[in-house]
């Protein structure tokens, strides 16, 4: 059974949209500077449409305000009880760690942090709910026959595909396509669009493509109320959502409410999408 790939449909229409110039290209992934906010839009910039609400990174007005930690919440108990559910012929047991996992949640200052005890709960639930789905409990590094897939939008040409490489889904997230690849890259500091593969040899880079897609594109859902729902919309939205593909949906929502529950979390509201 091949897991569900990240087509990242949000960046899809976020393609879409600068297509159409209604925002210009450089500015919808972050990277920014250490002394600018990125707002929850993908913008690099100062004041309250940046560091206010929904402020991804930077010195965020409301960020971090809680002191709790990553590596308390999801213990190696609660990572061996996700990992230890894929079969032990499995390439990802000999490659995910929580060790690995933490080292890249270090990147990731708001990750787990933001909002009251309970959003940092229900946002590592959601986190890992959504990474078990994708990956099968830890089982699969590499989407299963992806490289007979092709993942180039060659339109853009912000990003542009490199020969004889290929993007389709690596990593917690299952990262897929050039226009993700390459700003990904960009923003954690290796070969991108060039070295793809890097995605799935380098553990602690593994675990930073997934948090880099979780930052830029479902944190501040979580944060802001929107429910785990709308990460799943994030994630693989046009591929399950609105009646798509129910029981991937109910699948992922399955994983939440039974690690919300681990985590001694209430899950909240807006579960599907």
């Amino acid at each position: 059974m091949s897991p569900p790939r990240s087509r990242s449909n949000s960046m899809a229409l976020l393609l879409a949209l600068l297509l159409a110039g209604i925002a210009a290209a450089a500015a919808q992934n972050c990277g920014c500077s250490a002394d600018l906010c990125c707002s929850q839009y993908g913008y690099c910039g100062t004041g309250d449409p940046y560091c206010g609400v929904g402020c991804r990174e930077g010195p965020c007005y409301s960020s971090p305000t809680n002191d709790v930690s990553v590596g308390d919440v999801a213990t190696q108990s609660f990572f061996d009880g996700i990992i230890g559910q894929s079969d032990s012929g499995c390439v990802g047991r000999g490659f995910y760690t929580r060790d690995a996992f933490l080292a890249a949640a270090g990147y990731y200052p708001n990750f787990g942090r933001t909002g009251s005890a309970d959003d940092s709960r229900r946002e590592i639930a959601a986190f890992f709910a959504q990474v078990t789905h994708e990956t099968g409990h830890f089982c699969y590094i590499e989407e299963i026959n992806g490289a007979a897939n092709d993942y180039c939008d060659e339109s853009n040409t912000e990003w542009p595909c490199v020969a004889g490489r290929n993007y389709y889904g690596r990593g917690p997230i299952q990262l897929s396509w050039n226009f993700n690849y390459g700003p990904a890259g960009r923003d954690i500091g290796f070969d991108g669009l060039g070295a793809p593969e890097t995605v799935a040899n380098d553990v602690v880079i593994s675990f930073r493509t997934a948090l880099w897609y979780w930052m830029n594109n479902c944190h501040s859902l979580i944060i802001n109320g929107q429910g785990f729902g709308a990460t799943i919309r994030a994630i693989n939205g046009a591929l399950e959502c609105d009646g798509n593909n129910p029981a991937t949906v109910n699948a992922r929502v399955g994983y939440y409410t039974d690690y919300c529950s681990q985590l001694g979390v209430d899950p909240g509201s807006n579960l599907t999408c």
